[in-house]
């Protein structure tokens, strides 16, 4: 009596999911609503003067759990540091955001950008000229060299936003 009960029962719920509406979404055509912190592809920015802000610091090397990012450390005439390649193995990459939230110059940055699918694996290394957008991201005002205490080309040492000038430790002494 029982299994007669359940096998009824399980015939209801079946026919009342037959009558119900739909919830295809027809990808393609219509996109997916993303919530406001998806962690999507990776992307490297740029400061508002246009240059790269990423100062190859590795911190986001560190910081990456699965090592699925390498970049290697120059600088310029200027003295202003960058990547002289910079690589994401998206294969190995868990979009955990580690790497977003160690880099002290926001260059690093994970968009909205959910579509990399690909049948060979090597297509999922991303250099340093398919990861660099020609805008600043989520910080558009934001220039680290600016607001660091660095001498670069145009800048010298306190003369950066809000900077004080270098004090002479010879000056503390009595």
């Amino acid at each position: 009596m029982k299994a007669i009960f359940n096998s009824i029962k399980t015939m209801w719920h079946i026919f009342g999911h037959t009558l119900r509406p739909r919830e295809t979404i027809q990808y393609p055509d219509e996109r997916p609503a993303i919530a406001p912190r998806w962690r999507g592809r990776i992307i490297l920015s740029r400061d508002p003067d246009g240059l790269e802000r990423c100062v190859a610091c590795y911190l986001c090397a560190a910081a990456c759990p699965v090592d699925c990012i390498a970049l290697q450390a120059t600088e310029d005439a200027d003295g202003r540091r960058y990547p002289e390649f910079f690589r994401i193995n998206f294969s190995r990459c868990i979009f955990c955001g580690y790497c977003e939230e160690a880099c002290p110059t926001y260059a690093i940055q994970l968009s909205p950008d959910f579509e990399m699918g690909e049948y060979e694996r090597q297509n999922l290394v991303y250099e340093k000229e398919h990861l660099l957008i020609s805008g600043p991201g989520k910080y558009p005002d934001y220039n680290f060299y600016r607001v660091a205490g660095l001498a670069v080309g145009g800048k010298d040492k306190g003369e950066a936003d809000g900077e004080d000038p270098p004090s002479d430790p010879w000056d503390l002494m009595p």
